[in-house]
């Protein structure tokens, strides 16, 4: 299952102010090592386990490392308690302050069925990730926004409906979310499928699907000085594969038949990309569009197509074997 989000217009002139390439030099080995040996521990003692996890280790970031992959491998989504909060969300849909104080009673009663059963929602998620981060003198916070997916805030920001968190590592705030890092939730089962791409995630790419209620949690001035606008549809590999998508713009567009159109895709981690594919799904399957003008750089990708015939069409990017990206044409 392919969860999918929408992004928003933003400026590119500021496009890495702060990734996981900040940290490129630091060998992580260790931080995963200690999440793996305590696989499976209780949470009746969190400053043991928050002990256990970053006694060995001397970086902040190396101990974040630690605490947030032990989380996003040990806590399963509860989809039944996710049903009711999104309930309240929409309750609350036309009054984001008063979801807010709601939402703070509700993170107390999160966290008691969190060290029960090891189960919660982005509430509890964020909420451990900050208790165990400030257990080993790491500052951070939990960020409530709107998450976009196909079930809401597509067009436009209806309710918030969820949490994640903003870490401060050597003076420099990053985000991470550790829910959809973890996994998601398929007919009420939770399917655990960890996506690296959400862990000190660069923030233009992070803003595709996050829109912080306070919009310096952004941490990027370009982006937070600009209104929400729905971009093409962009899924959890998009994430992993570190792409930011820039040309088209738009969700939904209009064009003449065979006028050309080009898209352009910014490359954060500079990986080479061996298939580009460009389709769309008929009665007999998938229908494959002809790709031009192709060029490939160490930091983007480029090309086009046309569109031959009158019609709607839902096109769908995919690049070595994955869908990263949907829009639409008319």
């Amino acid at each position: 299952m392919l969860r999918c989000f929408i992004f928003f217009t933003c400026l590119f002139s500021n496009l890495i102010s702060a990734q996981i390439s900040d940290f490129e030099s630091v060998d992580f080995l260790k931080s995963e090592i200690n999440a793996k040996k305590n696989r499976g521990a209780s949470l009746s003692n969190l400053p043991v386990l928050a002990f256990q996890l970053t006694a060995n280790l001397d970086s902040e970031v190396e101990k974040f490392r630690a605490i947030y992959m032990w989380v996003c491998q040990n806590i399963s989504i509860d989809a039944s308690q996710g049903d009711r909060v999104i309930a309240k969300r929409k309750k609350y849909q036309k009054d984001s302050l008063a979801y807010i104080e709601w939402n703070k009673a509700n993170r107390k009663k999160s966290l008691k069925k969190l060290l029960k059963q090891n189960r919660t929602v982005c509430t509890g998620y964020a909420y451990l990730v900050k208790q165990l981060c400030q257990l080993v003198n790491i500052d951070c916070y939990i960020v409530d926004g709107f998450g976009r997916t196909t079930q809401s805030n597509i067009k436009s920001l209806d309710f918030i409906n969820h949490s994640w968190n903003v870490v401060r590592l050597n003076n420099k705030w990053y985000l991470c979310d550790a829910t959809w890092a973890s996994g998601f939730s398929l007919n009420g089962v939770y399917v655990p499928k960890y996506n690296d791409g959400y862990f000190l995630t660069d923030p233009v790419l992070f803003a595709k699907n996050h829109f912080p209620f306070e919009k310096k949690w952004f941490l990027n001035d370009s982006i937070s000085q600009l209104k929400f606008k729905p971009e093409p549809i962009i899924y959890d590999e998009t994430l992993n594969k570190q792409i930011i998508p820039i040309i088209p713009n738009d969700l939904e567009t209009t064009i003449q038949k065979n006028k050309t159109i080009s898209f352009n895709l910014k490359k954060l981690n500079n990986q080479t990309f061996q298939k580009i594919n460009l389709f769309y799904y008929t009665g007999k399957g998938e229908r494959k569009l002809k790709i031009e003008n192709l060029k490939q750089t160490s930091q983007d990708l480029s090309f086009t197509t046309k569109l031959k015939h009158r019609g709607h069409y839902d096109l769908h990017l995919k690049i070595d074997g994955i869908i990263v990206g949907t829009l639409k044409f008319n």
